[in-house]
């Protein structure tokens, strides 16, 4: 398959994945949003352990973890994708997968902001409106709600945090998860020790298939990133953020269609806002993209004919 190719379908994979979560971590049922979290921080270590064996890939690991700086990293992207984990389990669990979605819609937005914030960048007109018009939104969603849109901002933000810390770590997708999911190990396998001294597990105890698609979240984790490490490699950075919108585009529709939760015309509203605001977003990346094409291709000195004639 042509590599390019072969990249578009590797990231339109790894977004129906992540977009078809909701229906997953809902079938976990009645198992709670920490217990489901807990379960794939384990198996997740689990499961790219074994990839690593399989790729015999330890030794970069070793060396990996030998980088005290980079360790102190990952501990703290860690600590974010956690909570972006709960937080969605959360959601879904509470029947709220139509407010995730959103959080997911407006991540680009908000990684933005900490380019503004943290990296001193300098934003284009463009962009400018695209954050203020998003904005916008969070006030028509907070004014439908009665409440900040708390699990879509938790979800923005320590998703945007977490990208934030791992694009300056420039780690591979295998180890980096491995090192995250190692990190946040130990208190995950106390908390399934707890639970089931307590009796509360689940683990076991409901059914085979439960127990099996709890073991089974440690992959479900690990090939969607994979994937996207593989496209994130072969296709434009341009391709890659129109395909992010599959993701919370398929969220949405699960949310409404199949587990009934409402969105009524202010909040449909406030959505259609904020798909405005993105649309300006990706209007500006391609623009800025294309120009800056075309300033290479002119800087680029001109291929010499060999068969010119040298002036004397």
């Amino acid at each position: 398959m042509d590599p390019l190719r072969r990249g578009y379908l590797s990231a339109f994979s790894a977004n129906v994945l992540w977009g078809v979560f909701p229906l997953y971590f809902h079938a976990l049922r009645p198992a709670g949003a920490v217990e489901v979290l807990a379960h794939r921080i384990v198996w997740s270590l689990v499961s790219v352990a074994l990839l690593l064996a399989v790729l015999r890939r330890w030794k970069r690991f070793g060396e990996l973890l030998r980088n005290g700086r980079l360790v102190a990293g990952i501990s703290i992207a860690a600590v974010f994708i956690a909570v972006n984990w709960g937080v969605y389990i959360f959601a879904v669990n509470t029947d709220r997968v139509v407010e995730a979605s959103l959080g997911y819609f407006i991540s680009p937005l908000f990684v933005i902001l900490l380019g503004v914030l943290v990296l001193r960048e300098r934003l284009r007109a463009a962009q400018w409106v695209a954050l203020g018009i998003g904005a916008v939104a969070v006030v028509v969603l907070s004014i439908d709600y009665g409440r900040l849109p708390w699990i879509a901002l938790t979800l923005a933000g320590s998703f945007g945090c977490y990208s934030l810390i791992k694009k300056r770590l420039g780690l591979p997708a295998a180890e980096g998860l491995l090192l995250e999911s190692g990190v946040l190990t130990l208190p995950a396998l106390a908390y399934l020790g707890w639970l089931t001294a307590s009796g509360d597990s689940t683990f076991g105890t409901v059914s085979g298939v439960h127990t099996l698609m709890l073991a089974g979240s440690g992959v479900l984790t690990a090939v969607p990133l994979l994937l996207f490490a593989e496209a994130a490699n072969r296709v434009p950075l341009s391709g890659l953020g129109i395909m992010q919108y599959l993701t919370p585009t398929l969220q949405l529709i699960i949310g409404v269609a199949l587990f009934s939760e409402p969105l009524p015309p202010v909040r449909l509203a406030g959505f259609a806002i904020v798909w405005c605001a993105l649309a300006i977003f990706t209007w500006d990346a391609f623009r800025a993209a294309r120009q800056n094409r075309q300033s290479a291709a002119a800087q680029r000195p001109a291929r010499r004919d060999p068969a010119a004639v040298e002036p004397v």
